[in-house]
């Protein structure tokens, strides 16, 4: 067995170029959660786990390059290709041997994320591994988080070869690669804040409202 990636050789990666279509347009990764805008707290969780940390984002830059790392949008026109698109810029302009993506919208995150997808990487051999969280009753069913990956950069021909056919879904680029798994027992740490009504229960109401 290869020995798992060091925290030296990852860089990681926070998805925060999307449409925010489900929150009627916003960008969601700037909207508050619990006082904080949610890409904050993932960076907060993402950073103690690597070496350093990239933003992709396709609007509101400046906001972002504000929290004090490289951003990165879409490569090619038009943006909003979709998170394939957004972890193909991160390898683009990643430095070290791998990239550890987590989404803006998960404000709880793995403090382990990069531990346990760096040992399922190690234990098959692979070049990607992804997380996955049991759900259902008594936790007899595991539901796949293909976002939340460990990618060797040596895929990024993959994933452009994969774009350039027309294909986006993360799932399938994922299923190519024949990867590894880590599944976590605690499928609250990997809450998405998706809608206006979820982002509205992590709201601190402002001092007199």
């Amino acid at each position: 067995m290869n020995p798992a990636p060091r925290l030296s050789d990852i860089t990681g990666l926070v998805l925060a170029g999307g449409q925010g279509l489900r929150m009627g347009g916003a960008d969601k990764g700037l909207r508050p959660w619990e006082g904080r805008p949610l890409v904050a707290h993932a960076v907060e969780r993402l950073s103690p786990q690597v070496a350093e940390v990239m933003i992709s984002a396709n609007r509101n830059l400046a906001e972002y390059r504000a929290l004090g790392f490289p951003v990165h949008p879409d490569l090619g026109e038009g943006g909003f290709a979709g998170p394939l698109a957004g972890l193909l810029s991160g390898l683009t302009h990643c430095t070290t041997p791998y990239l550890l993506c987590v989404p803006c919208d998960a404000p709880r995150l793995p403090m382990e994320l990069a531990r346990r997808l760096g040992e399922a990487l190690a234990r098959d051999g692979v070049a990607l591994s992804t997380a996955a969280t049991r759900c259902g009753p008594e936790g007899a069913e595991v539901r796949p988080q293909p976002v939340f990956c460990l990618v060797n950069v040596s895929l990024r021909a993959s994933l452009a070869a994969y774009l350039t056919s027309g294909r986006r879904q993360v799932a399938g680029w994922v299923a190519d690669q024949r990867g590894a798994c880590a599944v976590f027992e605690d499928e609250g740490q990997f809450l998405n804040v998706n809608t206006l009504e979820e982002l509205s229960l992590g709201q601190v109401p402002e001092q007199g409202s």
